[in-house]
């Protein structure tokens, strides 16, 4: 009687294909893959348009057409944010100037936060419910095991805060990173999203500045911004290793 039992609970948690037993739970996470990449793809060529004019004639030609498609436009910046994020691929830095050129410092901070804090919720919820080979397809793991050991460490909200406040490093991977440790949801969001402010506003507030006259603080400030991300591209290995351990000494 319990090796029957046994065997129909087995069978409940597998289904027959072609004639081969396939665990539901893999079913799941390849059926809800499909209808990740289904979704990316539609919503890719949605906003098209806007990544081609952004990365061939750059963000100021990319805020006048936003800008001349009045209310929608709102909405068009915030998608493409959102799918900045989810895709890795479009510079995020731009957008971030597009944003500013068209809706100055606040509000236009203000679009590309809610942008990041939207596609950071679903990212997460996508890498809980399909796991290590949903974020492997995605991006690269290069810098997986280092999240590990800042794990490990008992420091990983320190350690993730100060990551996503630098410029200049690989803040959309380590997006689908950081949900494979066990930080919550809610403190991931809130982390990610305090950390990302001081980048954004800078960001906008330089663009905003390029649109009102203000040539000589925006120069200043990009030109900061760039060096700064310069130097974090080349030493990125190092500064990762340098982070760790003050993270182990706090």
């Amino acid at each position: 009687m319990g090796q029957r039992s046994g065997n129909n609970n087995q069978r409940g948690k597998t289904v027959v294909i072609f004639g081969r037993e396939i665990p539901r739970a893999d079913l799941f996470r390849v059926g809800g893959l499909i209808v990740f990449f289904i979704v990316l793809a539609l919503s890719v060529a949605f906003v098209w348009p806007m990544v081609t004019t952004l990365l061939t004639q750059g963000p100021e030609q990319l805020a006048q057409e936003i800008r001349s498609a009045g209310p929608m436009g709102m909405l068009m910046l915030l998608g493409l944010q959102f799918i900045q994020i989810l895709t890795v691929f479009i510079p995020g830095e731009a957008v971030q100037l597009a944003a500013g050129m068209m809706y100055g410092p606040w509000l236009g901070a203000l679009i590309i936060l809610v942008g990041c804090l939207a596609s950071s919720a679903v990212i997460y919820q996508l890498v809980h419910r399909l796991g290590q080979p949903f974020v492997e397809d995605m991006v690269s793991t290069k810098y997986l095991d280092k999240f590990r050991e800042f794990e490990k460490s008992g420091k990983l909200n320190t350690i993730v805060f100060i990551l996503f406040l630098i410029p200049g490093l690989p803040k959309d991977v380590f997006t689908y990173l950081v949900p494979l440790t066990n930080m919550p949801m809610k403190t991931y969001l809130t982390i990610i999203t305090i950390a990302r402010f001081p980048g954004v506003i800078m960001s906008t507030y330089a663009a905003s500045g390029l649109i009102d006259g203000n040539i000589k603080s925006s120069i200043a400030i990009l030109v900061i911004l760039a060096v700064i991300a310069g130097v974090v591209i080349l030493f990125k290995d190092k500064l990762l290793v340098l982070v760790q351990g003050k993270g182990k000494n706090k």
